[in-house]
């Protein structure tokens, strides 16, 4: 028997039936924009342990960073508070989708595969990528040492650098991590002779870090613009954010947060 759909008024057929049902999911559903007005809050996903971006600083607790900083920003153009939602490179698609937050703000790299699932603003910061080795080591001493056999370089899961290695690697072995500073333990450890990174990342490295060296390429490779992400279907929200982004570089407040945390070389112009 063909599919009917009962109104409560008289019964309709399957063609008309299907349209109905998408009209009514329609009407009844509000734009992620609405629901951020409608509540008052903003709920960005961020990774808290993201140097210069979005970053926990452990002795105080504060989130602090580039991304926290336009974040408030975004909520006080809008007109609502603030309330930060922890995720990872790995699973902030999935917090996206299941609507844990509103938008992951956190240097997203934009890639044919989070393109997939997700949708991009216009981007704010481009980076390439860098390794960072023991000042110790005799193996790693410049870009041309890492592709070499028996290197084993050591990368985050769910990072864009991960996909990048794979295909970039010929002779040296991929070594994919996900616990939060694993990278830094397999290379100290000596499981690992080196982990690539990107710019606000390797900053961390060499504040924080006496032993650690930037192995830097000679020309740069693997540059990817980051930007904001929200899930699929969300065009007026993806459209708010997009003149977000073209408020803050025009007006400078992009510039003046990446100032105040080092990042202006980075900044996408």
């Amino acid at each position: 028997m063909p599919f009917q759909l009962s109104t409560g008024l008289r019964v309709v057929p399957a063609v008309i039936a299907l349209s109905l049902l998408s009209a009514i999911a329609q009407a009844g559903a509000s734009s992620r924009l609405d629901l951020v007005r409608e509540h008052g809050v903003l709920r960005p996903c961020i990774w808290p342990d993201y140097y210069a971006v979005t970053y926990r600083d452990p002795r105080s607790g504060r989130l602090e960073g580039l991304d926290i900083d336009l974040a408030r920003a975004l909520a006080q153009d809008l007109g609502v508070q603030v309330e930060f939602v922890e995720t990872s490179f790995a699973n902030f698609m999935d917090d996206l989708e299941q609507g844990r937050c509103d938008v992951a703000m956190f240097g997203v790299g934009i890639t044919p595969a989070r393109r997939e699932r997700v949708d991009f603003t216009r981007p704010y910061l481009v980076s390439g990528i860098y390794g960072v080795a023991p000042k110790a080591s005799r193996r790693i001493r410049a870009w041309g040492d890492v592709d070499r056999p028996g290197v084993v370089v050591a990368v985050q899961a769910g990072t864009f650098m991960e996909p990048f290695m794979r295909d970039y690697l010929s002779h040296a072995r991929l070594m994919v991590v996900r616990a939060p500073q694993s990278r830094e333990i397999e290379v100290q450890s000596g499981r690992a002779d080196l982990f690539v990174t990107d710019y606000p990342y390797s900053r961390r490295m060499l504040d924080q870090h006496d032993w650690a060296r930037l192995i830097a390429p000679e020309k740069p490779i693997g540059r990817t613009g980051y930007a904001y992400a929200v899930a699929k279907g969300q065009p007026e929200w993806l459209a708010r954010l997009d003149a977000f982004v073209a408020s803050i570089r025009a007006d400078g407040r992009l510039e003046a947060a990446a100032r105040r945390h080092a990042l202006s070389p980075i900044v996408a112009r």
